[in-house]
Parts: C-alpha cells; structure tokens; sequence
C-alpha cells in the first residue's frame, strides 16, 4: 500500500479567460503557495487562446485585479481571471454616448 505523505497539499484553483463570445474556465490541482501567474500557465489555457501573453496580460481574482500576480498566493477554491486589453477607454465611450444622446435631444426639439 503506498504511503500519501502531506508534504506538498494541493488546492482546487480555478484559471478563466473570456473572448467576446467564447470563454473557458479550467479547473486544476495545484500546490499550495502555487500563485496566480504559476497556476495560468500551468492550467495550459495559452494553448486554448494563443493570444493572451502571461507576462503582460493583467490577472485577478474574482474580479479583483492582482498587482503583482507573480507573488500572490491562490487559496483554495479562488478563480484566476485573465484580462483582456480594453480596446476604448471606458469614459470616453460614456462620454461620446451622452454627446451623441445630447445631440439627438436637440435635433428632436428643433424638429417639434
């Protein structure tokens, strides 16, 4: 009968990327002390999506961005997210919106 030794405990950690209209959520063991950066690569998820790049890409947990993923410890059970790059600033798309629906307020009242 083999001997199981607790030296090295492993942790059920989940790793998530999302496209637009594909995502996948890989679940994995790890070591304990495995961190956010250790566990996406070893969850082998570039293979699935050859666009993200480990060392640049922006990594958090339960949507809580980790400033330095490469030193952060998983706990059990937390989910890795994986970024994707913006592609518009956030304000100034809510900024063109209400420029454009300002516009169009207008436009409406000269035509009454």
């Amino acid at each position: 009968m083999a001997e199981i030794f607790m030296d090295d405990p492993e942790i059920r950690v989940e790793v998530a990327y999302a496209r637009a209209k594909e995502q996948k959520i890989i679940s994995l063991l790890v070591k304990e002390g495995t961190t956010l950066l250790e566990a996406a690569r070893l969850s082998g998820i570039v293979e699935l999506f050859p666009e993200i790049n480990l060392d640049e890409a922006k990594l958090g947990i339960f949507g809580k961005a980790v400033p330095k993923p490469g030193e952060q410890a998983l706990r059990e059970g937390e989910r890795v997210e994986i970024y994707r790059p913006l592609i518009a600033d956030p304000k100034e798309v809510r900024k063109r919106r209400a420029e454009q629906a300002k516009q169009k307020k207008a436009e409406q009242e000269e035509g009454n």
